[in-house]
């Protein structure tokens, strides 16, 4: 394991209030699973000391109605409730393995035309034998070759925010993304949550006949196994690091991490934006791991990474990868209703590339108003300008910065500088409620409630560490100048936070 990984498995993540997630390696291999691989330790944090006791939740969806995982760290779990929860994961896995998807795939293909057909409903490919179980349902027929190439049009994308967001990158950006890799020099590309990067190299490569070019997704959608073999696509979680396939497929992801003795590939990554930084850069740093393993091969270098990511996180993935910088490419989707160019969506995509690769390689799209800096060496932004007193391009939204003498650093247009707080903020900013910063973005000047980065509200509903729902304060009515009787409020009360609870 390389020094940097083996580092960060004795770390935690540096949340100063909130829940915390700890990362400790005792904590990986005893945690409990459930049906999205092990769990996560958490634990309250109140400035900056531990509250309460820490409690295993689900990896990958942060809201209880999406997964109701929940066991403290401490609690005594009889046999009959390991059962019952093995049980329930097992049922909660796809209906078929990897091996049998193929082997439909494999009879679907040799059908014609006209008795290819797909379940828009169900969101399967159907086999003749199939078509009984689905009338009434949506369903497509014709189904052609390009149409079996092109899986992310035939599936309806995941839009979850807190589990599995999948927002697909837009043509102009896809595009960009796999000149920028081919100009580089990479042959192969490990294609962590990026299905259509995946889908598009793939047509790259056939189109031009590049038979050295190669790409594997791992991905949490299990739909894409209907789709893609063993060796082009692998159940994973990147919020844990777990292969759902086990030991055989985390053996192809090495396999093909370390072809050619390692050299001329690259991971792309484009997380659910909802998602904590911290065990997202343990998973990467875990697949940097396979791909070094115990190889002596002189001149190998750490596995390149691009970490796609909203701008705002840029202090949380430096402190997990500090040689990382972050390009002023501004990267948009077609599904998102303000990650994108066009009139439904902003005037400035907030989405970055985070990168290891040296900035001064990655030439940036002229035709879309970016350009060299020659005092930076790095491309820019159009409304991006140097300035000469921080000796750099500073700003971090597509917008012109302004500098302030005062804090002695460049600011957003809209921040003034406040004497009560010695610092730059917005004008309806609250004197000295600035330090602890943003939870949402991390920038200090503002709350999340006021964070430019909210979007509306999230529909998810108040858990405290227990997690059980706040009980609703409950109005206690007034007869002839008594109280109502207690017992009734406390039924009504108890009756409000009842939870069905995971065996």
């Amino acid at each position: 394991m390389e020094a940097a990984g083996a580092e960060y498995l004795q770390g935690r993540c540096e949340l100063s209030e909130g829940i915390q997630v700890l990362l400790t390696q005792e904590s990986r291999e005893i945690a409990p699973h459930c049906p999205h691989g092990p769990t996560l330790l958490f634990v309250k944090v109140s400035q900056g000391k531990e509250e309460g006791r820490k409690f295993y939740a689900c990896s990958a969806c942060r809201d209880r109605k999406d997964c109701r995982f929940f066991q403290w760290e401490d609690e005594k779990v009889s046999q009959d409730r390991l059962l019952a929860r093995e049980q329930f994961n097992r049922s909660h896995q796809p209906p078929l393995s990897h091996v049998q998807y193929m082997s439909r795939f494999q009879e679907y293909i040799q059908l014609p035309l006209s008795k290819r057909k797909f379940c828009r409903e169900c969101q399967q490919l159907l086999l003749p034998e199939d078509w009984d179980g689905h009338l009434g349902h949506h369903v497509i027929g014709d189904i052609s070759v390009s149409h079996l190439r092109r899986p992310t049009q035939l599936l309806h994308p995941l839009e979850n925010k807190k589990a599995n967001a999948q927002y697909l990158f837009a043509d102009r950006s896809c595009s960009f993304l796999v000149d920028t890799i081919l100009n580089l020099g990479f042959k192969r590309v490990l294609c962590v949550g990026t299905p259509r990067l995946h889908e598009l190299l793939r047509l790259r490569a056939s189109a031009e006949n590049q038979l050295h070019m190669k790409s594997l997704l791992l991905d949490i959608d299990f739909r894409y196994s209907q789709f893609y073999n063993e060796n082009e696509f692998c159940h994973y979680n990147m919020f844990n690091h777990h292969f759902f396939g086990g030991e055989a497929a985390q053996s192809i992801c090495q396999k093909f991490l370390r072809e050619d003795d390692g050299r001329g590939v690259i991971m792309v990554t484009d997380p659910p934006f909802g998602g904590l930084v911290e065990p997202l850069a343990f998973s990467f740093k875990r697949l940097r791991d396979l791909h070094r393993g115990a190889s002596n091969t002189e001149g190998l270098k750490v596995l390149p990474l691009f970490w796609i990511f909203p701008y705002f996180f840029e202090s949380r993935i430096v402190r997990c990868f500090p040689e990382f910088s972050m390009l002023d490419y501004q990267v948009d989707y077609d599904n998102h209703t303000l990650y994108k160019h066009g009139k439904t969506g902003r005037k400035q995509s907030p989405v970055r590339i985070f990168t290891d690769i040296p900035p001064e390689l990655m030439v940036l799209p002229a035709s879309e108003g970016y350009r060299l800096c020659s005092l930076c060496k790095r491309y820019v932004s159009a409304e991006n300008r140097h300035c000469d007193k921080c000796n750099s391009c500073t700003s971090k939204d597509g917008r012109s910065w302004k500098h302030c003498d005062l804090c002695e650093k460049c600011v957003k247009p809209s921040w003034i500088h406040c004497s009560s707080c010695d610092r730059c903020a917005l004008p309806n900013h609250s004197c000295g409620s600035l330090e602890s910063g943003c939870f949402l973005c991390g920038e200090k000047g503002h709350k999340l409630r006021s964070c430019p980065h909210h979007v509306g509200t999230t529909g998810c509903k108040k858990v405290n560490i227990q997690g059980k729902k706040k009980l609703p304060k409950t109005k206690v009515k007034r007869n002839a100048g008594k109280h109502a009787p207690a017992t009734s409020v406390r039924k009504k009360m108890r009756k409000c936070g009842k939870k069905k609870r995971l065996p």
